[in-house]
């Protein structure tokens, strides 16, 4: 495709230049640019598509980033880049030294808020709108919000925080009935009736709009606003839910129509106080196979554009996992599945499918997750609660006070721990380690592979007590894990056991381990490998073991600060240990977008990175 319109928007001021037809022209090749881009980079494609309109509408009628946008996740702002100066650089998308996937404040100053978590953009629009009352700043706030983002708490805090609070913020709700999976719970419903009215919503946008461009428009649309509130609350019994909050409530607009969408927006502007537009899209429009499987193309990796083929991966954790569950479910009707919208991702598909009554997706909403756990074994269920480590972030506090405290039987299925490649900073599943380990009772396994990973998912549920965290990474098993001596079910071993230096680490980086001191054992130099699968409590036996070396090289796939390695020193120091110790994980910092063996490279965690630790005079 030629980019006639695409090629030359070089800020949003030029999309503001264009007529409405020309519009129309610019979405059709922002639309094929995401297509074609992705398709090679990966990345999230359905959330992107649905909004192509409404983000060239909203570069069309604010002005960024004077009018500061909030999208919420940033997954969705492929649109809002291509308008804001980075065309050029597009191809990069989510590699490594490229522009970013999400929003990203040092990127570009059209960047407002880095997030790549659902249910921040109205928190943080609020704060920005009322600091621009405070500043006398006539600009706007946008908040571009999910109607999947609404299955978790902090938008209603937000909302109610907002709604009385006179703010100049306008929040547009992008309703496209799914967040990843489709949607869950009484909201979804709600907006379900709202759409069901959409011809009165339209007729009100209009009128406001028309309003707006007269004389004394304001005021007359204020009295005629009074007037047909007090009439709609006659039809329906009731007012919307946001304008009881104290939201002017806009909407239904379809979210595909760049005439309307500039209208209702430009209405919006005349509103004086808070304002939400809701706004219908779908997801995946526009590109066939991300219409008809929207979960699918949600965030995919390459694919073939012509055919919508993509390659299937080879069995992952988070397959296994998933297996392993329902394997264990089919025998004990006491286990339940909890996931926060990430069914498909974390592998429950098959069990949601066979156990429909024992799985629950909460939606968007982690910490609820964690304490509905807790009431399901209070009663006498095992629930395993399947979450990205990213996401598990946001549930310390249950954690501590629901789980631990409280002694529940809960297992935490913690995926995608460590890196997880070209999503970056929001998603590298490296903090989970550090927090999860400061939890008194807690106990942590970090298998190496998938029989280690069925054992402990088996110990979790039938051995141990309390909160138990099974921790695995993104992706496939490496093989060469098998030669490893598992007799021991806390810790494994590979290499000369004789040998005065040792390797420890845990989970994937136990692969580069075996590489590792095979290469060095083929140059006569002799190390032994302790992989730890048991991190929490460390193995009293492990670490006997490990006294008795001369020189100890910790690898760890997370951060150094409070991380296994750290607490593994001073527990040598303090049984008396005179030899050499080394940690190599990640400084203290946010690791960046690259694959991921780009980035255990980059760390200092890769097979040739531990030979060098060795050999290095």
């Amino acid at each position: 495709m030629k980019y006639n319109f695409l090629s030359k928007i070089n800020s949003p001021e030029d999309v503001k230049k264009l007529s409405l037809s020309e519009l129309t022209e610019l979405c059709e090749e922002v639309r094929y640019k995401l297509i074609e881009t992705v398709s090679v980079n990966g990345g999230h494609l359905a959330s992107n598509l649905g909004a192509v309109e409404l983000t060239v509408a909203i570069h069309k009628v604010f002005s960024s980033p004077k009018d500061q946008i909030v999208f919420d996740v940033g997954h969705q702002c492929y649109t809002h880049k291509l308008l804001t100066g980075r065309y050029d650089k597009f191809s990069t998308l989510r590699t490594k030294g490229g522009i970013s996937g999400f929003c990203r404040p040092t990127e570009s100053e059209h960047d407002i808020f880095f997030s790549g978590h659902s249910g921040t953009s109205v928190s943080a629009g609020l704060g920005l709108a009322a600091a621009k009352s405070i500043n006398s700043d006539s600009g706007y706030v946008i908040s571009v919000i999910g109607d999947g983002s609404f299955t978790g708490g902090m938008v209603y805090e937000a909302l109610n925080n907002g709604g009385r609070s006179g703010a100049k913020h306008i929040i547009v709700l992008n309703d496209n009935k799914m967040s990843i999976s489709e949607n869950v719970g009484s909201f979804a419903k709600y907006l379900a009736v709202i759409r069901s009215r959409p011809e009165y919503y339209t007729f009100k946008a209009k009128t406001e709009s028309a309003l707006s461009k007269i004389p004394l428009g304001n005021k007359i649309a204020g009295t005629i606003y009074k007037i047909k509130t007090d009439i709609k609350n006659r039809l329906y019994s009731q007012s919307t839910f946001f304008e009881d909050l104290g939201y002017r409530y806009m909407g239904p607009v379809d979210g595909h129509n760049i005439e309307n969408l500039c209208d209702a927006f430009e209405s919006a502007k005349t509103v004086n106080g808070p304002v939400l537009l809701h706004v219908i899209t779908v997801k995946g429009k526009g590109y066939e196979y991300a219409e008809k499987d929207p979960s699918i193309f949600h965030g995919i990796s390459k694919f073939d554009i012509d055919s919508g083929e993509y390659k299937s991966s080879s069995l992952s954790y988070s397959d296994v996992f998933g297996e392993c569950l329902c394997r264990y479910a089919s025998e004990d009707s006491s286990i339940c599945a909890i996931t926060a919208a990430m069914g498909l991702g974390t592998g429950l598909r098959c069990f949601s499918d066979n156990y429909p009554d024992r799985f629950f997706d909460v939606g968007i909403a982690e910490e609820h997750a964690v304490t509905f756990a807790c009431g399901l074994a209070k009663n006498g269920l095992k629930p395993v609660y399947a979450v990205y480590s990213t996401f598990l972030q946001r549930c310390y506090d249950q954690i501590v006070h629901d789980i631990s405290l409280q002694k529940q039987k809960v297992v935490l299925a913690v995926d995608r721990a460590g890196f997880v490649g070209e999503d970056g900073e929001t998603h590298h599943g490296l903090l989970d380690v550090a927090f999860l380990s400061t939890i008194p009772d807690i106990r942590i396994y970090s298998p190496c592979c998938f029989s280690q990973l069925k054992d402990d998912l088996g110990k979790a549920l039938y051995e141990d007590e309390g909160c138990v965290a099974v921790r695995y990474p993104r992706g496939a098993e490496n093989e060469n894990t098998c030669e490893l001596d598992f007799s021991n079910k806390l810790y494994s071993l590979y290499g000369d056991s004789n040998a005065d230096n040792v390797f420890v680490t845990y989970g994937r980086l136990t692969s580069c381990g075996v590489d590792a001191v095979r290469e060095l054992s083929a140059k006569g130099i002799s190390v032994q490998l302790i992989s730890l699968n048991q991190i929490k409590p460390l193995p009293e036996k492990a670490v006997e073991l490990i006294l008795t070396k001369q020189k100890v090289f910790f690898f760890e796939e997370g951060q150094k600060s409070g991380g296994i390695g750290e607490k593994l020193g001073s527990v040598l120091m303090e049984k008396g240990f005179k030899g050499a110790y080394s940690i190599t994980a990640v400084e203290d910092k946010f690791a960046g977008q690259a694959s991921i063996d780009s980035l255990l490279s980059e760390y200092g965690l890769d097979k040739d990175a531990m030979i060098k630790k060795i050999t290095e005079k």
